[in-house]
């Protein structure tokens, strides 16, 4: 399928109507660049969260993807201009607000060697706190791995469905499935943040299954 690439689509796994109507609301408070068309696309009873997004991927001809959950809030009314701005550069493939350099023998973002973060968060209810960590020089910085709250591609590679049936480390095995390409993901500076996770308590049901999937396919220092 030849890619529009004045068309930017937002995708999303759905099992909560409220929460994603608040997070299209924001999208559609965007200030949108002249030419640019905007689509939604909207996954329902999916059997994993991998096989929602290879769904999605292929029912649209656009370039830029934004794979962002239902809980994810985009506050930068420029975040459209801004992601563009970014994939003038074309090694970028991917662009999140939370991860790290360094993976370490367990595959969790957070614990790299270096972790760098801008996303506001509400990990405890009714409290929106901004979490911010690492230096970021010039307009962004390289990361090894995102975290999946928001995932913003101008290229499409198959989501390993094939192996992560559940809803979690899908983010981790995209991020290595890129570099594993020879592309860069990055986390940007945000002058003004991006976006709030409105996330709550995580459900972890399958997490350490996945986990130990991740670190088998993708690290050498198996565990």
């Amino acid at each position: 399928m030849k890619k529009n690439k004045n068309k930017v689509c937002f995708i999303t796994a759905v099992n909560d109507e409220v929460k994603y109507e608040e997070c299209k609301f924001y999208i559609n408070n965007l200030e949108i660049p002249e030419g640019i068309e905007i689509e939604f696309i909207s996954i329902r009873k999916a059997k994993s969260i991998t096989s929602a997004y290879n769904s999605a991927m292929n029912r649209t001809d656009a370039r830029y993807k934004v794979y962002i959950h239902q809980d994810t809030f985009i506050i930068n009314k420029r975040f459209i201009y801004e992601i563009l701005d970014l994939f003038e550069n074309r090694k970028i493939a991917m662009i999140g607000v939370a991860g790290g350099r360094g993976i370490d023998s367990t595959g969790i973002w957070s614990k790299c060697s270096k972790v760098i973060t801008r996303v506001y968060d509400t990990g405890d209810p009714g409290y929106i706190h901004l979490l911010s960590y690492g230096d970021i020089d010039g307009k962004y910085e390289k990361v090894d791995i995102i975290d999946g709250l928001i995932m913003i591609t101008q290229y499409d590679v198959k989501w390993r469905e094939d192996i992560f049936k559940g809803w979690h480390f899908y983010d981790a095995s995209q991020s290595r499935e890129f570099i594993n390409r020879g592309y860069e993901i990055i986390v940007p500076r945000q002058d003004n943040i991006w976006c709030i996770h409105d996330c709550g308590k995580v459900n972890m049901n399958m997490y350490e299954e996945n986990r130990k999937i991740f670190v088998r396919e993708y690290i050498k220092e198996n565990i």
